[in-house]
């Protein structure tokens, strides 16, 4: 049985994310990016590349290799009504809510998805490339990776706040009748 090989990027850096933002639809920071230029050497021999919907992840896909397949369920999770908002605003106008969003996976306040939701979607998403082998390049969102992570390493989803992903980080997973966490070797 050949394996399926994933290598999961978060997207380059976003003013959003600088500024501890939940997610908009917004572009790269391209300063940051120009401190870069090495990014996507190692996975130009990757044929199935994939990005989720967004601006953010569309432009660093477009960094690693020609025609990145958009894949809906790479989406950022849904923040609903708090899209674009700061973690210190939402601590000064909805604190009782934010921290019942980071208590409680199935907690939703602001009207978009719950972390219990994105990982069931995720989950759905990687049993779906099982019965597709081959090595994929998925370029997508923090939340996105560790709902990945909870699926592969059968975590509850009340650890998912326990797990940092820094813009272009990479997690490799492998499957081969069960998925697994692979572990890099360092870079310099």
């Amino acid at each position: 049985m050949q394996a399926t090989r994933l290598t999961l990027m978060c997207h380059a850096r976003t003013a959003a994310q600088k500024s501890a933002r939940l997610g908009l639809d917004e572009p790269l920071d391209a300063g940051w990016l120009a401190k870069r230029p090495e990014i996507g050497r190692q996975y130009h021999h990757v044929r199935h590349l994939l990005c989720g919907p967004e601006l953010r992840t569309r432009q660093t896909a477009a960094l690693l290799g020609d025609s990145p397949v958009v894949t809906p369920a790479l989406a950022d999770c849904d923040f609903g009504r708090w899209r674009g908002a700061s973690i210190d605003e939402l601590l000064a106008t909805e604190p009782q809510h934010l921290q019942a969003w980071c208590d409680d996976p199935d907690a939703a306040p602001h009207g978009g998805e719950s972390v219990s939701q994105l990982c069931r979607r995720v989950g759905d998403w990687l049993a779906s490339l099982e019965k597709t082998p081959g090595r994929w390049l998925a370029v997508t969102h923090p939340f996105v990776i560790r709902a990945a992570m909870m699926n592969v390493l059968g975590c509850q989803p009340a650890m998912f706040n326990r797990i940092d992903i820094e813009p272009l980080g990479v997690v490799d997973l492998r499957f081969n009748g069960v998925w697994r966490l692979r572990a890099l070797e360092s870079r310099p």
